[in-house]
């Protein structure tokens, strides 16, 4: 499988291309409402029937890098997962080098708290001057327990806190993915391993909260299906892809709860991204 990401002009957005396929149109725009619910992933479809999927870590490094146009040429349906997180994406992006295009930048402002609920799983965005997070899971096997995290995603937060975070899995799960056609590529290097109070995956965790800011990072990466930076605040509890997903078909559901906006400096530095450089990431420099 290769990826290709490649420098676009300004208002372009993301867009993936199919270049394995013969179909009339092999270009899928990274946007929410061609988003199709999916275990594990998040997965984009096109009219003409093209997808991809596990899109969720690229995605959360161009937000993360504040790269907000771009041409994604795939050679297959699957985002390879490389080591499970966003770091490998990240450090590439920020060895090449970020461009400022000359343009203004146009956000999503949050105008009103908007929530959706599935079950006990709950996600919501609410109006904030920037773009924070807040996220909760609970999970039944002793190696990751509760976890709790708040994070204010301005000033590079997404390269110092969350992009090195792993997905992860229980063990018994692993085979009944395979199975079904998931984790394409993947193994226990690719993923948290957990097996009741045990961590199977070698190394063990990279940090005591791996899990939840993993969360957070899939969180990002769905909320860029937005198709701009989000002024607001997502507040996730067990929340997964498919939850973030409808949230942003709430949102945008009815023009009350946002409005565009065009940043001056100070909002756009509020951003997620904004001022990233190669620094950020000592592997990369």
């Amino acid at each position: 499988m290769q990826v290709v990401v490649r420098p676009a002009s300004a208002n372009y957005g993301i867009w993936f291309q199919r270049s394995d396929l013969d179909l009339d149109d092999t270009m899928i725009p990274a946007k929410w409402d061609v988003a199709q619910e999916a275990d594990l992933c998040t997965l984009l479809v096109n009219e003409a029937g093209a997808s991809v999927s596990t899109i969720e870590h690229l995605m959360a490094a161009l937000a993360g890098c504040g790269i907000s146009n771009a041409l994604i040429e795939i050679n297959g349906p699957e985002v390879p997962l490389l080591d499970g997180s966003a770091a490998p994406f990240v450090r590439e992006f920020l060895k090449c080098g970020i461009v400022t295009l000359d343009t203004t930048q146009r956000a999503i402002e949050v105008l009103r708290p908007v929530t959706v609920q599935k079950g006990d799983a709950v996600a919501t965005l609410m109006p904030y001057d920037g773009f924070a997070m807040n996220f909760e899971i609970d999970f039944d096997d002793a190696a990751i327990g509760h976890q709790a995290k708040s994070l204010n995603m301005a000033n590079g937060t997404f390269v110092h806190e969350l992009c090195d975070s792993r997905t992860f899995c229980r063990s018994a799960d692993i085979d009944a993915m395979r199975a079904a056609g998931k984790i394409v590529g993947g193994s226990v290097t690719s993923a948290v391993v957990v097996d009741g109070d045990k961590v199977m995956t070698p190394g063990g965790m990279r940090h005591s909260d791996e899990p939840v800011r993993h969360k957070m990072l899939d969180a990002l990466g769905d909320l860029a299906l937005a198709g701009a930076p989000i002024l607001g605040r997502y507040e996730g509890k067990r929340a997964g892809h498919a939850l973030t997903g409808r949230l942003l078909a709430a949102l945008f559901a009815d023009p009350a709860n946002w409005r565009f906006v065009t940043c001056d400096a100070d909002m756009a530095a509020r951003l997620p991204g904004a001022g990233v450089t190669r620094h950020d990431m000592p592997q990369a420099a």
